[in-house]
């Protein structure tokens, strides 16, 4: 795998959304101003109950104040970043050993450099009808179909919302989710958890649950490899079988046209809280890293998956691996459809740097708080959670980075 360059081009827009109409202007200067109007969709409640579909259905033509960011929060120039690639083929068995040594260095170059990378060879399938059936969830049922599970329990293990933490979000995010726990307990796998799905459209249990499966797999095969790449030898094993039955949610989300794409964002800048997030995504380009000091918009390799570092392997290296913040933005002519499988160990399981990765006589401090599940969900339920602001919660303070940084430059 080579690191592919940077392409810096400034990429042009073609969905910029025409002026509102006339008839408009005065509750477009009511929604600069931040005040309700009839087009904001029944105000507050309106909005966090059914949803940025719901705003769209009315046909709004003028972005409401709730979701207008401050100047300096708003998406900037198309800037295009071509990310490393990883081949599933050059990691599995029959490779000769040198190439396998050479593949792992390129992933672990790709994790610690990068903190994302596209996955070609992955053997997921399923991926189109995953992606076909959440469209139709979003945008052929009716609004009160959806209704049936919208709620604002960050906790819920099945729930619609609306935003990225609705209840404490400053500012709105144009974007619609439905969240599916998955559950990998050796008693009853997902079939405990399948009854609590949408059961409409008819096929979406089906589907989907099939799609959150092989996801499975790939996040335990590219485990297997990063622990390789990131300790060597047979470390790291019992990560690896808590990775057996870890936890796994997915987030299936839309972001419907914007009539304003240039004031808000799809999502705002985050890391996610896991080892590893498989993104699945439909042809409409939306998902911006930071790199190098800049937003930068990925472009995907056609039948690829993007695969990111999350907090907790960013924990559990010590700060070797880099979750990587990234946002997403959107745009006045097309809706996106993108589907997000979190993994990481078991809820219960408490996670801190490894032990191999600390010696402080040599220099190497631990730089994290242990951390579990139930310590980010209290920390959501009482901030944003946007940039990495929960994993910088979780730093231990060093008396003097600069020499740290120095004298370990993989950190």
């Amino acid at each position: 795998m080579a690191i592919l360059d940077l392409d810096l081009a400034v990429m042009s827009d073609d969905n910029h959304a025409p002026p509102p109409p006339p008839e408009a202007a005065a509750d477009h200067e009511l929604h600069r101003l931040g005040k309700p109007s009839d087009d904001d969709g029944g105000g507050d409640d309106g909005v966090l109950t059914k949803g940025v579909r719901h705003l769209c259905e009315r046909g709004i033509t003028a972005l409401p104040g709730r979701y207008v960011l401050p100047p300096g929060d708003r998406p900037g120039a198309r800037l295009a970043i071509r990310l490393p690639v990883v081949d599933l083929a050059r990691l599995r068995s029959g490779l000769g050993a040198a190439d396998r040594a050479a593949a792992l260095a390129e992933l672990d170059a790709a994790c610690r450099d990068y903190g994302i990378f596209q996955v070609v060879n992955h053997g997921v399938d399923g991926g189109g009808a995953a992606l076909d059936v959440a469209r139709r969830f979003f945008e052929e049922l009716p609004a009160a179909e959806r209704a049936r599970y919208m709620s604002p329990d960050i906790r819920a293990p099945v729930r619609c919302g609306t935003s990225f933490n609705q209840l404490n979000d400053g500012v709105l995010c144009w974007r619609d989710f439905l969240k599916l726990a998955v559950s990998h307990s050796p008693a009853a796998g997902l079939a405990a958890v399948l009854p609590s799905w949408p059961d409409t459209p008819s096929d979406l249990r089906e589907v989907v649950s099939a799609y959150a499966r092989a996801c499975h797999r790939l996040f335990k095969e590219l485990m297997e490899a990063a622990l390789e790449a990131l300790l060597g030898g047979s470390a790291g094993g019992e990560v690896l079988e808590s990775c057996e039955v870890g936890s796994q949610m997915l987030m299936v989300n839309c972001f419907p046209a914007c009539p304003e794409p240039e004031l808000t964002l799809g999502m705002p800048p985050h890391s996610d809280y896991g080892f590893l997030t498989v993104l699945l995504q439909d042809q409409v380009n939306g998902l911006e890293v930071r790199h190098a000091d800049a937003w930068l918009l990925v472009d995907p390799l056609p039948g690829s998956l993007l695969v990111n570092i999350g907090d907790h392997l960013e924990i559990y290296s010590n700060g070797r691996y880099k979750s990587v913040l990234h946002r997403v933005r959107v745009n006045s002519g097309r809706s996106r459809i993108s589907v997000a499988s979190l993994h990481s160990l078991p809820p219960e399981r408490v996670i801190g740097p490894a032990p191999e990765l600390v010696d402080e006589e040599r220099g190497k401090p631990r730089r994290y708080m242990d951390t579990d599940f139930a310590t980010f969900l209290s920390y959501l339920a009482s901030a944003e959670g946007k940039h990495k602001t929960f994993l910088q919660s979780r730093r231990i303070p060093q008396e003097d980075e600069e020499l740290i940084q120095a004298s370990n430059p993989s950190l």
